[in-house]
C-alpha cells in the first residue's frame, strides 16, 4: 500500500478531449464541466485547443468556440483548482499566453516533443514572469533513449518548470517502458515528475499507477477517458484505483463518476473504445491527435487507415506535421510508397 503518498491530479477532458469531440465544446458544456471537476476536488484543470493555445486552424482543426471565450466560461465556474492551458511553441505565442491569463489561467503546460526542450525556454520564463505555475510537458517519450529524456527534463528545470510531465503521446508505452523513463527522470531532477497516458494500447491506467509507484506525483486522466486515439486515462477509474491503493488525492471519485455520465456521456461522438485504428496508433508510436485526420484521409483516398497509421510509424511523424498524413495518404493510393 501507498501509505498517504499524496497525488496531484490533473483533469483535461477540456484539452486532450477537445480531439475526441473535434473541438467542438461550448460554454455551457465548459461551465458544466469545469465545476463539476472543480466541485469533485480535481486540483489542475487544463482547457484549450487540443493542440494547445492557437490551435484552432486549418491544420489541427477549427475551434466551434473561440477558446479564450472557454477559458471565461470555466474561471467562472472553478474556485479551488488552477486552470490551465497547454502551450506548444510554435503554434502558440508569448501573446496568446497573456490573453488566456486575462481570461482567468493560472497555470501553462508548455510542451514539446521529447527531444525538442529548447524551444520551450522563452515561454517558460514568460509563464513564471507572469507570475503562473509553469509545467515542461515532454510529448511522445517513447522516442527518445531515456538518458536523452533525463536530458530534455534537466533543462526544462533550468527554465525554470514548476514539474516535469513525461507524455506517452501515442500510447506506445508498457509499464517496464514507464518504470524507466519515471525512475531515471524522478532521480535526475529536484522538482517533481508527472505522467501523462493515453490508451491506445490499453495500458493507461496500468501505465499511471507505474508511473505513481516508481515516484511520479501528478497524474493526468479524463472523464470517461475523453481524448485523442483510445483516450487517457479515465479520471474516474484512475482516482478509484489510487484511492483504493491507499493515496493520498483531492479528488472524490464519486462526484467523477457522476460527472462523467451527466455531462461527458451525452457530448461524446463514439465511445472511447479501442479501435482497430487507434489499437495501431500505439502499436506504430504514432502521435494520438492524428486518429481523426488519418480516417479523414482514409475515406477521401479509399484507404485503409492502418495503412496510413503504419507508414507514419515508419517516417518518425510528431505533433504538428498533421499536414503530412494527406501527403502520405495520396503516395499510398498512387504508389509513390516503397
Amino acid at each position: 500500500m501507498a501509505k498517504g503518498k499524496k497525488i496531484t491530479i490533473i483533469d483535461t477532458t477540456l484539452r486532450d478531449g477537445s480531439h475526441a469531440v473535434r473541438h467542438s465544446f461550448t460554454k455551457e458544456q465548459v461551465s458544466a464541466i469545469a465545476g463539476g471537476l472543480d466541485k469533485a476536488g480535481v486540483d489542475i484543470i487544463e482547457l484549450s485547443h487540443g493542440d494547445g493555445l492557437g490551435g484552432s486552424s486549418y491544420n489541427y482543426g477549427f475551434s466551434k468556440t473561440q477558446e479564450l471565450e472557454l477559458l471565461e466560461a470555466a474561471s467562472s465556474q472553478i474556485t479551488n483548482a488552477k486552470l490551465a492551458v497547454l502551450l506548444l511553441p510554435g503554434i502558440g505565442t508569448i501573446a496568446d499566453l497573456k490573453e488566456a491569463q486575462k481570461r482567468g489561467a493560472t497555470a501553462v503546460r508548455v510542451a514539446t516533443h521529447v527531444t525538442e526542450a529548447d524551444v520551450s525556454a522563452e515561454h517558460i520564463h514568460a509563464a513564471k514572469d507572469l507570475g503562473m505555475f509553469a509545467v515542461g510537458f515532454l510529448m511522445m517519450s517513447h522516442m527518445a533513449p531515456t538518458e536523452r529524456v533525463v536530458e530534455e527534463a534537466l533543462k526544462m528545470e533550468s527554465y525554470g518548470a514548476d514539474y516535469i510531465n513525461l507524455a506517452d503521446s501515442a500510447g506506445y508505452l508498457t509499464p517496464s517502458g514507464v518504470q524507466e523513463r519515471i525512475e531515471a527522470v524522478v532521480k535526475a531532477v529536484k522538482i517533481p515528475v508527472g505522467f501523462h497516458a493515453h490508451n491506445n494500447m490499453g495500458m493507461a491506467i496500468a501505465n499511471s499507477l507505474k508511473a505513481v509507484e516508481c515516484g511520479a506525483t501528478y497524474i493526468d486522466g479524463t472523464l470517461r477517458g475523453l481524448g485523442a486515439g483510445s483516450g487517457n486515462a479515465q479520471i474516474e477509474v484512475l482516482a478509484g484505483v489510487l484511492n483504493r491503493e491507499g493515496y493520498d488525492i483531492n479528488a472524490d471519485f464519486y462526484k467523477l463518476m457522476d460527472l462523467a455520465k451527466e455531462e461527458v456521456d451525452p457530448i461524446m461522438l463514439r465511445p472511447q473504445i479501442i479501435s482497430n485504428a487507434s489499437f495501431m496508433l500505439g502499436y506504430a508510436g504514432v502521435y494520438s491527435s492524428f486518429l481523426l485526420h488519418v480516417y479523414d484521409a482514409a475515406e477521401k483516398y479509399d484507404l485503409d487507415p492502418r495503412d496510413i497509421l503504419v507508414e507514419l510509424g515508419k517516417r518518425g511523424m510528431v505533433g504538428g506535421q498533421e499536414d503530412m498524413i494527406i501527403d502520405v495518404a495520396y503516395q499510398l493510393k498512387n504508389g509513390l510508397v516503397k
